[in-house]
């Protein structure tokens, strides 16, 4: 047990020091770790690639969980009902996805290049490219901490909604009621894609919309995608030191969506004729360009701001504080508000912070 700079552990390079810091490289460690800061009475954060979390310069005054489970194991594998594959929380998303193409297991290969653990995708039912994980999650092994017991969620138990599950309704200021130790995924067996959902996708691959390609040309063209955008982690560009998308995509009643500008993009959100708007067009079209708050005299005087490649992300530009992203993201947030009467709601966790 050693403290530590949480900024070491965020992709956004962000936060103070954590009170006591624990490495937990098993399921059984995990599970001793909470429960030992749970009979404490310590504040607990769970932490694990720390691709979706911007914490205080302050810290965090309680016990930080550090998931570093790492593998998975193959429980069943034919062609017609496919592989059930459970994955160790701390085991590095990208990985397994990179694994599940090059073994031919078909489903996830649009989500390519997400950062962090494979544990925190359940969760914010981590999504890209017209492709979330509810689509081929079957069960989560979790530890509840009000029962001191392992509690597995099927798929239909999790209550996935767009960024959303019961795990994330459960969790207060980053601290979870149900930590996850595994994640059970039924992927289908061919070199196949999922068909694609996602228009710049699908003209990429050359392919219809609902069409199928090869899962790795799928996997290729999403990190290449992804890349363009500053979105796959990158030690020399600064603009992947971030949180990722900083906003969810607001869903609107119609006559909301129908109230903006002839060219803002709409999409069906699936349920009562709500409509999911775009994040990243709504901050642009608000005057708020690529690279908003370079500028030495803006509100994070240069060392935070949007990224230069996309509008969605705010970037740690070298020296930032937790302080500094806040700033920029009260700012754009004000600012879409002025102007289309639309509130954004911050996709990461804030931890000690408020916008």
């Amino acid at each position: 047990m050693t403290s530590t700079l949480l900024s070491q552990l965020t992709t956004a390079a962000v936060g103070g020091p954590a009170g006591t810091y624990i490495e937990a490289a098993t399921e059984a460690d995990i599970i001793d770790a909470v429960r030992a800061a749970d009979a404490a009475g310590e504040p607990l954060l769970i932490i694990s690639g720390g691709s979706n979390l911007l914490i205080s310069d302050d810290g965090f005054p309680g016990t930080v969980v550090r998931i570093a489970s790492e593998g998975f194991t193959v429980n069943a594998e034919d062609s017609c009902g496919g592989v059930a594959v459970v994955v160790q929380a701390g085991h590095n998303w990208d990985k397994l996805v990179e694994h599940a193409v090059r073994h031919a297991w078909s489903g996830i290969e649009a989500l390519a290049g997400i950062p962090g653990s494979t544990g925190a995708t359940p969760v914010q039912n981590v999504g890209a490219y017209g492709s979330d994980v509810s689509q081929t999650i079957a069960a989560v092994r979790t530890w509840d901490r009000e029962r001191n017991a392992v509690k597995t969620f099927t798929n239909s138990e999790l209550k996935f909604g767009y960024r959303d599950s019961i795990l994330k309704q459960t969790t207060v200021n980053g601290s979870p009621r149900y930590v996850v130790l595994t994640v059970e995924f039924q992927l289908p067996i061919g070199r196949m894609s999922a068909p694609i959902r996602y228009a710049e996708l699908a003209r990429t691959l050359g392919v219809e919309q609902g069409k199928r390609a090869y899962a790795t040309d799928v996997r290729r063209e999403v990190l290449r995608l992804r890349a363009s955008k500053g979105m796959v982690l990158d030690p020399a560009d600064r603009d992947t030191y971030s949180t990722g998308s900083f906003f969810t995509n607001p869903i609107v009643p119609a006559e909301v969506a129908e109230a903006l500008p002839e060219g803002a993009p709409r999409y069906p959100a699936g349920e009562d004729g709500l409509v999911k708007l775009s994040a990243a067009w709504l901050i642009d079209q608000a005057g708020f360009g690529k690279g908003f708050g370079l500028e030495p005299d803006s509100v994070s005087g240069g060392r935070a701001s949007l990224s230069t490649k996309h509008t969605l992300a705010i970037t740690n530009r070298g020296s930032a504080r937790a302080a500094d992203v806040v700033a920029v993201a009260r700012e754009v947030r004000a600012g879409v508000e002025r102007r289309f009467g639309i509130e954004l709601h911050p996709e990461p966790l804030l931890i000690g912070l408020e916008l």
